[in-house]
């Protein structure tokens, strides 16, 4: 039986919502633990490559400037030629940013004792509803600052849309996409409550698993563990 739900509202919907970030009010017994968003300037980095985009379009300028020069041109010439390529890249970069500030502004995260709720998107909003007994596993990539990704692996039988969740979800799962949570301040406090409340959730004991460094590895990550599931 699949357990996984969706939810689908316009964007402008969860203003009015009766608790923050989810549908619909818990229900008694249901008890929230924690609820939080993606750090913008991070989910720009990881999930929308901002400064990878940046390092490009610098290359790409500064090449445009050498050929220039290398033909004859002066330095004058040289930046005269960049002038429009910059404002270009630059308008790119500013466009990249704005989608990832908009992406977390309308993104919030919520676990409670009994589910992850996930609620995404900017113009239509979907919230997903993943109760624990349908999570068979969960990890943690956590960075030198202490945010991280918590990505949640599906029991077989559920399935959501790699579209439908990106930038919300692991990167090169295609065939069996994994929801995420992204660029989450003090991750590793969140993984320990998510594991405290998967376990108590499904009777099962987490076992314990090395975090994957989110990006570089650092004496930050070292030695710390998280959710390894079923």
């Amino acid at each position: 039986m699949k357990a996984v739900h969706r939810h689908t509202a316009s964007g402008h919907e969860h203003e009015f919502e009766a608790q923050r970030g989810l549908p619909e009010a818990l229900p008694a017994g249901e008890t929230l633990l924690w609820q939080g968003s993606p750090d913008w300037k991070t989910l720009a980095r990881r999930a929308f490559h901002l400064r990878k985009l940046a390092i490009y379009f610098a290359a790409m300028v500064g090449l445009r400037a050498a050929f220039v020069v290398g033909d004859g041109g002066t330095a004058l010439d040289a930046l005269r030629s960049a002038i429009w390529p910059l404002a270009l890249a630059v308008l790119a970069l500013s466009l990249v940013a704005l989608l990832a500030w908009l992406s977390a502004r309308g993104t919030v995260y919520t676990l409670t004792d009994k589910r992850v709720v996930m609620r995404i998107g900017i113009v239509l909003t979907l919230t997903f509803n993943l109760p624990y007994k349908r999570i068979a596993a969960a990890g943690l990539h956590l960075d030198a600052q202490g945010t991280g990704d918590l990505p949640l692996t599906l029991l077989a039988g559920d399935h959501i849309a790699w579209l439908h969740l990106w930038p919300h979800a692991r990167p090169w799962k295609l065939a069996r996409p994994e929801p995420m949570l992204r660029s989450v301040p003090d991750a590793q406090r969140v993984a320990r409550l998510l594991s405290q409340a998967w376990s108590n959730a499904t009777g099962l004991s987490a076992t314990a698993a090395p975090v994957q460094p989110a990006e570089r590895p650092s004496a930050h990550g070292a030695g710390q563990t998280a959710l390894a599931g079923r």
